[in-house]
């Protein structure tokens, strides 16, 4: 009976809120949410700020709170006047209409890296499923993990709940920057891929990515300590 308790207590649920300063108010922007951030968002609700800087979501702001468990999302309650009134008047009026916020559950079992084990620069994969899809897609994740393994990447899975269109989110971790993402730092997925699961499995593998991904979109992010309450 235990069992079930101990799943909910588990922390493996971080909070995606993504915002847009008006272009003419980043720095006013950037001074109010720092201020913001490290007096209200303290401990288990502490907030990684992050700077989007490829992709659609270009020039926004990336703001990752906890992990935290869904108990602890249901127990956390109002975060009062103070707060909101905070945010209101001294954050949102820097920003345009545009935003987002998402609850996403990390996967250890797909995941190369531990969910609180960070880094400043990571590559964001987003992949929407068609209908019916999503498990297909968990799995050619699972797939890729021994590749992901044996060619040391850091890479944390993560899978929405209840945030809009399904999604799979996969964050490669780049420990060692941006360096990673020049050709001839790692051998070319495809060709590890193959050495992983055999001649012309690469092919399968794309054939199996169609039938299953309505579609995709990539990102890079960096960290901004600056910002940041941890």
């Amino acid at each position: 009976m235990l069992i079930p308790l101990i799943g909910m207590a588990q922390k493996n649920v971080i909070n995606v809120t993504r915002v847009f300063p008006k272009m003419d108010k980043g720095s006013e922007f950037e001074k109010a949410l720092t201020a913001h951030a490290k007096k209200f968002h303290k401990g288990d609700w502490a907030w990684r700020v992050y700077e989007i800087l490829s992709g659609p979501d270009a020039g926004g702001y990336h703001i990752t709170e906890g992990p935290c468990s869904w108990e602890a999302l249901d127990s956390r309650g109002d975060l009062g006047v103070e707060h909101t009134t905070d945010w209101n008047k001294e954050v949102a009026i820097y920003l345009t209409d545009r935003g987002s916020s998402s609850y996403f559950d990390y996967n250890d079992s797909l995941s190369t890296v531990v969910l609180t084990d960070w880094a400043n620069k990571i590559l964001i994969n987003h992949m929407y499923p068609k209908p019916g899809m999503i498990g297909n897609v968990m799995e050619l994740a699972g797939k890729l993990k021994k590749v992901w393994v044996e060619g040391a990447e850091s890479v944390a899975v993560y899978q929405a709940n209840s945030s809009g269109a399904p999604q799979v989110m996969t964050a490669t971790r780049l420990k060692n920057g941006l360096k990673e993402l020049a050709a001839g730092y790692r051998k070319p997925l495809a060709e590890r891929y193959n050495v992983a699961y055999g001649d012309g499995s690469w092919a399968g593998y794309l054939q199996d990515y169609a039938k299953c991904v309505e579609s995709r979109w990539s990102e890079i992010i960096s960290y901004r300590a600056d910002l940041s309450s941890k």
